[in-house]
Protein backbone atom coordinates (compact mmCIF):
# COMPACT_ATOMS: atom_id res chain seq x y z
CA UNK A 1 0.00 0.00 0.00
CA UNK A 2 1.47 3.70 -0.92
CA UNK A 3 1.58 6.04 1.78
CA UNK A 4 0.28 9.67 1.44
CA UNK A 5 2.50 12.48 0.45
CA UNK A 6 2.45 14.65 2.98
CA UNK A 7 2.76 17.77 0.53
CA UNK A 8 1.50 18.13 -3.17
CA UNK A 9 2.77 20.33 -5.96
CA UNK A 10 -0.13 22.30 -7.87
CA UNK A 11 0.43 24.20 -11.02
CA UNK A 12 -1.04 27.91 -10.78
CA UNK A 13 -1.47 30.18 -13.29
CA UNK A 14 -1.59 33.95 -12.63
CA UNK A 15 -4.49 35.87 -14.33
CA UNK A 16 -2.09 38.00 -15.78
CA UNK A 17 -0.49 34.81 -17.58
CA UNK A 18 -3.66 32.69 -18.27
CA UNK A 19 -4.73 33.53 -22.05
CA UNK A 20 -1.14 33.06 -23.00
CA UNK A 21 -1.02 30.05 -21.21
CA UNK A 22 -3.80 28.58 -23.06
CA UNK A 23 -2.59 29.66 -26.54
CA UNK A 24 0.87 27.76 -26.14
CA UNK A 25 -0.01 25.04 -24.15
CA UNK A 26 -0.50 21.76 -26.46
CA UNK A 27 -3.70 21.10 -24.30
CA UNK A 28 -4.53 24.46 -23.30
CA UNK A 29 -8.30 24.12 -25.20
CA UNK A 30 -8.67 21.85 -22.59
CA UNK A 31 -8.90 24.86 -20.25
CA UNK A 32 -12.02 26.96 -19.29
CA UNK A 33 -11.92 30.02 -21.42
CA UNK A 34 -12.45 32.21 -18.66
CA UNK A 35 -9.35 32.84 -15.67
CA UNK A 36 -11.88 33.04 -13.07
CA UNK A 37 -13.68 29.72 -14.19
CA UNK A 38 -10.50 27.63 -13.85
CA UNK A 39 -9.26 29.46 -10.79
CA UNK A 40 -12.82 28.24 -8.78
CA UNK A 41 -12.60 24.57 -10.42
CA UNK A 42 -8.69 24.70 -9.26
CA UNK A 43 -9.38 25.93 -5.62
CA UNK A 44 -12.11 23.34 -5.01
CA UNK A 45 -9.60 20.65 -6.03
CA UNK A 46 -6.89 22.32 -3.67
CA UNK A 47 -9.91 22.65 -1.02
CA UNK A 48 -10.48 18.68 -1.15
CA UNK A 49 -7.05 17.60 -1.34
CA UNK A 50 -6.64 19.72 2.06
CA UNK A 51 -9.06 18.51 3.47
CA UNK A 52 -7.59 14.67 3.31
CA UNK A 53 -4.67 16.70 5.60
CA UNK A 54 -2.24 17.09 2.70
CA UNK A 55 -0.73 19.88 2.21
CA UNK A 56 -0.88 21.87 -1.20
CA UNK A 57 1.94 24.50 -2.79
CA UNK A 58 1.05 26.66 -5.60
CA UNK A 59 3.53 26.52 -8.19
CA UNK A 60 3.63 29.26 -10.95
CA UNK A 61 3.63 28.63 -14.05
CA UNK A 62 4.79 31.45 -16.31
CA UNK A 63 4.44 30.85 -20.22
CA UNK A 64 8.16 31.47 -21.41
CA UNK A 65 10.06 29.56 -18.40
CA UNK A 66 7.27 26.68 -18.73
CA UNK A 67 7.70 26.69 -22.30
CA UNK A 68 11.90 26.56 -21.96
CA UNK A 69 11.77 23.68 -19.65
CA UNK A 70 9.35 21.10 -21.75
CA UNK A 71 11.88 22.43 -24.79
CA UNK A 72 14.56 21.08 -22.59
CA UNK A 73 13.12 18.52 -20.90
CA UNK A 74 11.63 17.27 -24.86
CA UNK A 75 8.50 17.15 -23.42
CA UNK A 76 5.04 18.84 -24.62
CA UNK A 77 3.65 21.27 -23.10
CA UNK A 78 0.61 19.69 -22.03
CA UNK A 79 -0.84 18.46 -18.69
CA UNK A 80 1.42 15.97 -17.37
CA UNK A 81 4.69 17.93 -18.07
CA UNK A 82 2.88 20.95 -16.06
CA UNK A 83 2.58 18.26 -13.09
CA UNK A 84 5.93 17.51 -13.34
CA UNK A 85 7.19 20.88 -13.62
CA UNK A 86 5.18 21.26 -10.39
CA UNK A 87 6.55 18.44 -8.90
CA UNK A 88 10.33 19.40 -9.82
CA UNK A 89 9.97 22.60 -8.44
CA UNK A 90 8.18 21.57 -5.28
CA UNK A 91 11.40 19.44 -4.63
CA UNK A 92 14.21 22.28 -4.94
Amino acid sequence: MMSRPSRVALPWYAAEHYEALRQSLSDGGKLPAQYEAWRASTEQVEREVQCSGVEVVRVPIEPGVFSAWCEIAGLPSDGAARARYAAAALER
